[in-house]
Order: C-alpha cells, then structure tokens, then sequence
C-alpha cells in the first residue's frame, strides 16, 4: 500500500487536530479529533484515544457545545483513571478541563471538586514550581470570581500571575491573562485603580500579542467596560462592551453562549443610558444563547429579569391609548 493510500493513524490525525485547533479552525478539529478518536479505538491505542476525547470535549466547550462536552468529560475521566492511574498527570488534565467547563455552566461546585484535584495531583508530580500548577489556580481564582467571592479568589490568581511570571517573563501573553483574572478579584475587592492598571497592562499584551481580534482581548475588553462602567463612565463601558461582543462573535461565531454576558452587562448599561429598545434586544439574545447552550445557567435568570425591566420600560403608561 502507498503511503497517498495509507489511512492515516491515531497520532497522525492528533497532530492534525491539534494544529487547526491552534489555528482556531474549530469545525476542522472537531472532525480531526473525533476521527482520531475512532482511529485510537481501532488500533487499540487507549492512551492516546483518552487524549483526543479531552480534546475534543473541550474543543465543544469552547464552540458551546456544553451538554455534549460534559458527557464526554464524563466518560473520559474514569477512562484516564483507568488507564494512567487516579493520581497521573493525565487525570489531572481531564479534571482541570471538566472543571472549566463547570465554571462556565455554573455547576461551581463540581467545578471546585475537580480543581482542586487537579491542583493536588499537580502539585505532587510537578512540584510547585511549574505552569501547569498556575494555570489550576488562575482557574481556581476564575472560579471564584464567578461566584462573587473575591477574597477567597484573589490569592489564587496573585499566586498564577507571579508564578508564571517568574516562569515565562512578564510580556508573555499567560501572564497577560492571570494579570486579567487578578484585576476583575481586585476590584471586587475596592482597589478600581489597581484592577484598571492590571487590566489595560494586560490588554496591551494581547493586542500587541495577538492583533485586534483574539479571544483573551474580547475577554480584557469586556472587563475593562464592566469596570468603566461601575465607576460611571458609561461612553467608555459602551465603547468596549460593543468592541468585545464584535470580537466575540468574529472569533466564536454570532451563536456562542460566551458571548451572553457580555450582552447582559451591556443591557444594563443600555437601560442606565435610557434606551430600553436596546436593552431589550440584548437580553433577548442573551437568553436566547443561554437557553440552548445551558438551560440552568445562573445567568439565564439574570437576562430573562433584565429583558423584563426593558420591557416594562417599553410599554407605554397604563392611561396612555
């Protein structure tokens, strides 16, 4: 047989998939890791089969794929076990990734479950001097945020910022990102001048990193409008929420649940700048995205309450014809 007709192996289309997920060609590595998936279990390559499923299910959460991505992870982690050891690395990967995908579906405790396995095995194997060990507590600091707990989550996002700095440099994009984490915790914690310093050092990085249209900017982007925002600077807030949902939907499409927040928080600040019709129609497509992608999102309730107010604002008085 030639190599042109040699069905391509496990590894091979790994490597493939793994490329166009870096190049952010989404629907390209979905069907590369499902076909290395495939390939693996004919070939009977457990090890290898276990990473293209962690993959692929987060390669679905990032496209908003929740429900599927869960019951991927699902399957995965007691495959991982299985086949690596409960205290392997590799456990520790499906765990950290499951537990992202917790945080953004909001099951926050399962997602704190898994993060601090993550964290246990890592720090046993690696040592705590090691980017794996920072990037479980730059989640573990995320975490917290969402939950509105900002002095439980601010040591773990000082601790990934300074301990990846000391890793990669202080320029490095990852740095970039525990420095936006840390602003949103700090200024949860009353310090606006210090989490708006942190944020615009981070944007600089990505921008100059990554060009106008990158995942990390959207996400400095919309921190840096919700801080804008609650100091009164409701020009600004507008001004980068719109910029941030534009990058949004370039990079993860028009459809993409991670987009929902974005769309509350700017149906907030179009309602405190009295145009309800605007307001409106970004709580409507917020809790459209919501409601497909994770029908018990803690979210969901906040922009079927925000699309309700503006409509009440809508509706003219009740003496009017």
């Amino acid at each position: 047989m030639s190599d042109e007709s040699r069905p391509a192996g496990a590894a091979e289309l790994l490597a493939h998939a793994r490329e166009r997920y870096a190049g952010r060609a989404f629907d390209e590595a979905e069907r590369a890791f499902r076909a290395a998936v495939g390939q693996a279990r004919r070939q009977g390559q457990n090890a290898l089969r276990i990473h293209a499923q962690c993959e692929l299910a987060s390669v679905w959460r990032m496209c908003g794929g929740y429900r599927r991505a869960g019951l991927l992870f699902a399957l995965t982690l007691p495959a991982a076990e299985r086949v690596f050891g409960p205290e392997s690395v590799e456990v520790a990967k499906v765990c950290n990734e499951w537990g992202v995908l917790g945080k953004y579906t909001g099951r926050f405790q399962q997602a704190e479950a898994l993060y601090g396995r993550a964290l246990t095995i890592l720090e046993a194997a690696r040592g705590g001097e090691h980017e794996d060990v920072a990037t479980v507590c730059h989640n573990l600091g995320g975490l917290a945020h969402a939950r509105g707990d900002h002095e439980a989550g601010e040591p773990w996002a000082r601790r990934a910022a300074e301990l990846r700095a000391r890793l990669l440099g202080e320029r490095h994009p990852r740095v970039a990102a525990d420095l936006a984490a840390w602003a949103a915790l700090v200024e949860g914690r009353g310090r606006p001048d210090e989490a708006e310093a942190l944020l615009r050092r981070a944007l600089a990085v990505f921008e100059a990193a990554y060009g106008p249209e990158h995942h990390d900017v959207a996400a400095a982007l919309h921190n840096l409008a919700a801080l804008r925002h609650r100091r009164g600077d409701l020009d600004e807030a507008l001004a980068h929420y719109l910029r941030a949902l534009a990058v949004k939907d370039a990079v993860l499409g028009p459809g993409h649940p991670e987009s929902a927040i974005t769309l509350i928080n700017l149906g907030a600040l179009y309602r405190a700048r009295h145009q309800p019709g605007e307001a409106h129609a970004c709580y409507g497509r917020a809790v459209e995205l919501l409601r497909r992608a994770a029908p018990d999102h803690p979210h969901l309730a906040a922009a079927r309450r925000g699309r309700a107010a503006a409509c009440a604002s809508l509706a003219p008085p009740a003496n009017e014809k």
